[in-house]
């Protein structure tokens, strides 16, 4: 057997495979003798069809047999022979087939990238610290407190914050609009529920109190119909409510799993809860800063066919999430090539620093997850039983073991924020 290869632009390779008369010749051969004892052709006995017409009906059929499966063998052989490690599935072109003579064929496809690490040791990587302080945790209490807010009616005139419940009629160049009619709408004031100018008209006024208004629409309004023309709204105001928080009292902490209404233990139990989410997130920017790191280092040539691949089960999942999102496969490109790459690099640092993820590394991130679950042992049990979950945490686990040794070994520089900082940044 003959092998040549040609390199292409960028990771495309070229083979063309030769394979002798004599070996092709001698399978169809043997394989056309074997058919004297099944085959069935009228007016012969069984086993006792001569070769020759054997070979006359069945040899171009055995040929082609023959033929795909010396193809399959011979190119596998090739790629040994040369250390080709194929991207995709290869572009296959035979030359005409003949018994007797040389069988060809050339393969073309791409291969995965030789990845040499940059030296993780020359890499510099900004990350951020935190803690929960008392602040967050009251914070946190003012959040679930407006979580369970009473609203009470109030007879004075409306202000920012209150809640006023109107009719209203709108309007353009005096005729009624579709979606411009309501009635007993509440409207939270400072919320921006409604159209950009429209609240502002709501504030000082009482129960029973009629005011019209005009407006803009803006000019990205959904209804194109609609966008950057004046309304005119005639509103009627039927109710006016400020809010009313709860106490932090034994009922308020009951409300919230303390079976005994501590408040105290009410506030132990979200501080722990924000701990673990500040170390989750803590944990994922670093992640991302490492990921990010390793990329910017090591710039490879990717495979368009993985890429494309990458890419299309992107657009499945997130079709699956959001249906209809208009979302195109360009669109997710960009992120398919960074995730092939993380891939190849990710591989190559665990070979590299020889990193091994064992069972009971895994179990324990199965708990861990399992602590936002109101049955850590059925989510548990869930997770271990099925091997496709298993192994997507066997993932991230093998993930945080590349960035812990890819964090020993590079230089890491921390800087100090705040809970609401890490959690809520700004962009």
């Amino acid at each position: 057997m003959q092998i040549s290869v040609e390199t292409g632009e960028g990771l495309e390779r070229k083979v063309t495979v030769q394979v002798p008369a004599e070996t092709v010749e001698l399978e169809v051969n043997k394989r056309l003798s074997s058919l004297k004892n099944t085959v069935r052709l009228d007016g012969f006995r069984p086993g006792k069809i001569p070769l020759k017409v054997i070979k006359q009906k069945y040899s171009g059929t055995v040929l082609q047999e023959v033929a795909g499966e010396l193809m399959q063998s011979s190119f596998r052989e090739a790629l040994t022979q040369e250390k080709l490690n194929p991207a995709g599935d290869p572009q296959v072109k035979a030359d005409d087939l003949v018994l007797g003579q040389v069988m060809q064929y050339t393969a073309t496809f791409e291969v995965y990238p030789d990845v040499e690490l940059a030296p993780v040791a020359d890499l510099s990587i900004e990350t951020k610290d935190a803690s929960v302080a008392d602040t967050d945790v009251d914070n946190m209490i003012d959040t679930l407190r407006k979580q369970k807010m009473d609203w009470v009616e109030v007879d004075r005139a409306s202000a920012n914050d209150d809640r006023i419940t109107i009719d209203f009629v709108g309007s353009i160049d005096g005729e009624k609009f579709d979606g411009g009619t309501a009635n007993d709408l509440p409207v939270v004031l400072g919320a921006n529920q409604m159209i950009p100018g429209f609240e502002e008209h709501l504030t000082g006024l009482k129960i029973s109190e009629e005011t019209t208004f005009k407006v803009n629409f803006p000019d990205d309004y959904a209804a194109k119909d609609m966008a950057g023309k004046e309304a005119e709204f005639a509103v009627t105001v039927k109710k006016v409510e400020e809010s009313k928080l709860p106490e932090i009292n034994e009922d308020f902490a009951k409300q919230f799993g303390v079976e005994s209404g501590d408040v105290e233990q009410l506030k132990s139990e979200i501080k722990a809860n924000m701990e673990r989410e500040l170390s989750r997130r803590l944990r994922v920017l670093l992640k991302e800063k490492v990921m990010t790191a390793l990329t910017e280092a090591n710039p490879l040539d990717l495979p368009s066919a993985i890429v494309a691949q990458e890419a299309e089960t992107l657009k499945k999942q997130t079709e699956a999430q959001t249906p209809g999102n208009g979302r195109t496969l360009d669109s997710f490109m960009d992120d398919a090539k960074r995730r092939v790459q993380l891939g190849l690099l990710l591989a190559e640092v665990a070979k590299v620093s020889e990193l091994k993820i064992n069972a009971d590394t895994v179990k324990a991130r199965i708990e861990e997850m399992a602590k936002d679950y109101d049955d850590a042992d059925e989510f548990i049990q869930y997770y271990m039983n099925n091997r496709e979950l298993l192994r997507s945490v066997e993932t991230l686990v093998m993930e945080d073991a590349v960035v812990d040794w890819v964090v020993e070994q590079a230089t890491v520089t921390s800087t100090s924020g705040s809970f609401d900082e890490v959690m809520n940044p700004a962009d």
